[in-house]
């Protein structure tokens, strides 16, 4: 027989504000297995703490029971505290009774008579609780990022920099992602490409950094510490090596498409350099645009590139399979913009002036389409009446995103400046339901617009965008003033949110890590974990993981990158014990658990026809044993035993 303690947290109010603390410890004092039981305000603080260690000593404790909040806040704080007062460190084990009881009822008696419930199941399965030895396995001192952003870029530098092997994969022909189609960065105006140029080079240049472009992770196995990554690498027609960037294979291409990095206000080639200051400076083949390269090429570029005598283009390139071995993953897979044709109200794909805040953006840099002017493009004139639409089709829970993008407020103010800037006589008018500032000199940043750049902030929803002969009528409402706007604009740009990239979900399949609700890659927890997936040894940074600004987005970088370098600098890496085993004496051979198991962890012996665990990559997600039709399989610490005696306490009368 164990001696148990149970130790119910007040967690201030949260908890004693709904529960009869006092109730709790007298129902648990008196079941026969419990030896001690107490409460205090905050058991996860020092004297809170103190005080489980010193009941463990002074009443002999064999095992302990922490009523408290969620196991994902506290758990690992609990189990570490236990394992020094010498206890083993799963023979802990925590009863929710704030997000389980006070936080779900409105009514003190029921949610105290289920806290007793919680409670005394509890108690009934840390009674059955095993001493568990952790699993100790080699760590690969090796990291790969995923996505080529400033969020990538940064996160690969810190960890290359630290000595570690990185490598970086970029879908496209080039790193730099989104940073580097803006003009300007708020609330400094710095030149975006001056701050990111270097730092593309120093990546591409890194002897620690591998860069594979046009890449993609199509499959992840392993476990934390040791990832098995299979990335496949389109067909590099181009030779890296090579290429000067002479040009000379773009000028006799045929084939021209819109160019996707001036958000297709301008045409590209088959055959082209992502932007001027790519990284690798070499040329990209694009075989899909590409008018004979499938099932034959034209061989116009390759001509002129043996003609110099170059001889970078191959057209006989086929697919790359990089097999990693890796430590941790970092995903920074960035964003992309809500689709604006959706805006039916606003005109977007039917009236040209009606654009995008990142076609403007490319407008209002010195290598975009018009070279840092600004015109209409539709007849290329000037526009002196320009209105700016915030939150579009964000906000919106009903028929759009239903969150905030966070940072529209701050570049509209921006671009607002500009047009000031560029277009002296012009007048800029800001639609807006709130204006949203929150970052380090950001309120002086839009104030310092607003004064400087004469514009007119418009509280309120436009109703509607329509075209009256060469201008576009913007009808909406001030609220302020409770008056109906009717404006007519040369230029509308609408300040669209943020989405998550194309093959976010994909991609999460793959990493077996999950998603928000609004198709954001999710933390483990949004205050104690918020660099952390819910898979072990994959971490997060940049706007993959939510709407944020460069600042923000660099930081989580860092941050990403020391996580993942805290754990490949140890050579070892200790794994929790709580993992599926298996009954031979039971097991059939069936092998229905090894296509069951979603990690890969399962294999059936040929020789003895019975199943195996690998421990150092199961999770203990039990689907395994769930699938297990003669019940061989169980995990440890939550056996059937256990369940059943869960089960019969929470239904036996008290």
């Amino acid at each position: 027989m164990k001696r148990v303690g149970v130790f119910v947290c007040h967690c201030g109010l949260n908890i004693a504000g709904m529960v009869n603390i006092k109730e709790v410890v007298e129902e648990a004092g008196k079941h026969p297995d419990v030896a001690y039981a107490a409460d205090h305000r905050y058991l996860c603080s020092e004297p809170g703490q103190t005080l489980i260690k010193d009941a463990i000593r002074q009443h002999n404790l064999d095992a302990v029971v922490v009523a408290a909040c969620s196991p994902a806040m506290h758990e690992v704080t609990f189990k570490n505290l236990i394992q020094t007062a010498g206890l083993n460190r799963h023979q802990c084990e925590i009863a929710n009774i704030r997000e389980q009881c006070s936080w779900v009822h409105d009514d003190s008696a029921t949610a105290t008579s289920k806290a007793n419930v919680v409670v005394h199941q509890s108690v009934e399965k840390v009674k059955l609780d095993e001493p568990l030895d952790p699993i100790t396995v080699p760590v690969t001192r090796k990291v790969l990022v995923i996505g080529g952003g400033i969020a990538g870029i940064r996160a690969a530098l810190d960890v290359a920099n630290s000595g570690y092997q990185v490598y970086l994969v970029e879908k496209t022909g080039s790193i730099g992602g989104r940073m580097a189609q803006l003009s300007e960065t708020f609330p400094t105006l710095d030149c975006s490409i001056c701050i990111l140029g270097p730092l593309m080079v120093e990546v591409y240049r890194h002897p620690n950094i591998k860069l594979l472009r046009l890449s993609q992770v199509e499959e992840v196995k392993g476990f934390v510490g040791n990832f098995k990554v299979r990335v496949r690498q389109e067909p590099e027609y181009v030779d890296v090596s090579k290429c000067n960037s002479c040009g000379e294979c773009t000028k006799v291409c045929p084939a021209e498409v819109p160019n996707e990095f001036d958000s297709g206000l301008t045409w590209r080639k088959a055959i082209y350099i992502p932007f001027a200051q790519a990284v690798p400076p070499a040329y990209v083949l694009d075989d899909r645009s590409c008018l004979g390269l499938l099932p034959r090429a034209c061989g116009e570029c390759k001509k002129a590139c043996d003609k110099l005598g170059m001889s970078c283009i191959n057209l006989d390139a086929i697919v790359k399979v990089h097999e990693l071995e890796v430590g941790a993953i970092i995903s920074a897979t960035g964003f992309e913009l809500y689709d604006a044709t959706k805006l039916s109200e606003y005109g977007y794909g039917m009236y040209p002036n009606v654009m995008t805040s990142l076609e403007f953006e490319r407008m209002l840099s010195a290598s975009g389409p018009t070279s840092g002017m600004i015109r209409r493009p539709s007849d290329g004139r000037v526009p002196r009446e320009v209105v700016f639409i915030q939150c579009a089709g964000q906000r919106e829970p009903e028929t759009a995103l239903p969150y905030c993008s966070k940072i529209c407020c701050m570049y509209t103010a921006r671009h607002a400046m500009m047009l000031h800037h560029k277009i002296p006589d012009g007048q800029a008018y800001v639609f807006y339901m709130d204006i949203r500032a929150g970052g380090k000199g950001y309120e002086e940043f839009v104030k310092r617009c607003q004064e400087e750049g004469g514009l007119l902030y418009l509280r309120g929803r436009v109703a509607k965008v329509y075209e009256e002969g060469e201008k576009l009528i913007v009808k909406g409402v001030d609220t302020l003033s409770g008056k109906t706007v009717e404006i007519r604009a040369d230029l509308v740009v609408l300040a669209v949110g943020m989405v998550p990239s194309q093959g976010s979900r994909a991609l999460a399949n793959v990493l077996k890590t999950s998603l928000d609700a609004n198709g954001f890659f999710a933390e483990a927890h949004p205050k104690l974990r918020p660099l952390e997936s819910p898979t072990s040894g994959i971490f997060l940074a940049g706007a993959g993981q939510a709407p944020k600004d460069i600042p923000e987005t660099v930081a989580q970088a860092s941050g990403a990158a020391s996580k993942a370098l805290n754990l490949v600098s140890n050579p070892t890496l200790q794994r929790e014990p709580t993992v599926a085993k298996v009954n031979d004496q039971f097991c059939s051979g069936c092998g229905i658990c090894v296509p069951a198991c979603p990690y890969d962890a399962i294999s059936l012996n040929t020789n003895t026809m019975t199943a195996e665990v690998s421990e150092a990559v199961c999770e203990g997600c039990g689907t395994c044993v769930a699938s297990c039709p003669s019940g061989a399989l169980s995990l440890k610490n939550m056996t059937d035993s256990q369940v059943l005696a869960m089960i019969t306490s929470a239904v036996s009368p008290r």
